[in-house]
This record gives structure tokens, sequence and C-alpha cells, in this order.
């Protein structure tokens, strides 16, 4: 899952008035720590914060299988994966709305999610990252970059898994999606839709 905010750039300057940028990065620290608080509660404790790029966040649900709290069997399913993926993107929005009522601002998240298999690991020699690979993490943050602020968009295939748990997911249509053509989306529906 990718959560961008997009309209951060528009915010962010390098004036006098804000420290030379300081004043905007210290309120960009302040939403990604209270994200990363979500992940300390037991209901998220298999979701995995991947890394930050900019003002985006991106994590991951299901890389240690049978690990993580709340699973119903011995192995993570599809669907739980997923799920929990939506609460925290939910929970990401809420958080976000909060922040915006106390520092007089209007972000707003845009998100992308897809599911599917990864590679993870740790590279570099210097400074070594871990992060994930693969076409289904290319998919996720094209389904973020190709999206609209203020909702969720998923995949066809990922939309059908979170359908059949009860979610409600709206056709999108067929979105371009960059190195990937013409792909069918939909929008998970939240009570964040439409807000300003």
């Amino acid at each position: 899952m990718f959560a961008s905010i997009p309209n951060y750039k528009e915010f962010y300057d390098e004036t006098d008035v804000n420290k030379q940028g300081l004043e905007c990065l210290r309120l960009l620290n302040e939403i990604i720590c209270d994200f990363d608080k979500l992940l300390l509660k037991p209901k998220f404790s298999g979701i995995e914060k991947i890394k930050t790029i900019a003002s985006t966040y991106m994590c991951a649900s299901g890389l240690r299988p049978g690990k993580e709290d709340g699973a119903m069997d011995e192995k993570r399913t599809e669907e739980h994966n997923v799920t929990i993926l939506v609460e925290f993107a939910i929970a990401l929005m809420s958080i976000l709305d909060s922040i915006n009522r106390e520092s007089f601002q209007r972000f707003r998240l845009r998100i992308g999610l897809n599911h599917g298999p990864v590679i993870a690991g740790v590279i570099g020699a210097q400074k070594p990252q871990y992060d994930i690979w693969s076409n289904t993490v290319n998919v996720a943050s094209r389904m973020d970059s190709c999206g609209v602020m203020g909702r969720l968009q998923t995949t066809e295939h990922t939309a059908k898994i979170l359908m059949a748990a009860g979610y409600e997911c709206e056709c999108r249509g067929m979105t371009y999606v960059k190195g990937k053509g013409n792909l069918v989306t939909y929008f998970v529906k939240t009570q964040f839709d439409g807000k300003l």
C-alpha cells in the first residue's frame, strides 16, 4: 500500500516564515510519526512500514505469515491481509483529518492498494535498506500515482476480495496505468470520500 499526501508539495515553502522549510518538515514528521504509532496497535501488528518517500508512506501486510496477531489460523489469509490494509488506510485518513483540524490544513491522502507476491530483503553495504519488490509493489504504487486525492484505489482483483469481505467498492472504469496500459480500477468506499 502507498499512501501519499499530494497537496503537501503546495504547502512546503522554504521562506523565512517557515524557517527555510523546517516548520513544514516538522508538520510532515508529526504526520508520519502519528501514522507510525498506529502500527503499535495489536490490530495492525501484521503491517510492516517499508519506508517513506517524501510525503508518501509505504507499507505491506502478510510479510511474516503465521507470525502476526489476529490470524484466524496458522496462515494469514489473502482476505485478511487486504482488509487489514484497508482498515489501516482508513485509520491513516482519520489521523490526517485530526491533524488538519489542529493545524488548519487541508491535507488529503491518495492511497493505492494491490495484493500478491513480493520479494523482501535488505540491500546495500553502506546504510543498508529493507525493501520489497515485485509487480505487486509496482502496481500498488501506480494505484496511488494515478489515483484521486481523498480516495483509496485498487485493482479489480483486489476489489473482488474486498467486496467478498463486505466492503463497498465503486468501479472507476478503465484507467491508464503507466507501464501497464489500461486497467479496470476501483475505489474502496470510506467515510472520507469527497471530504474536502
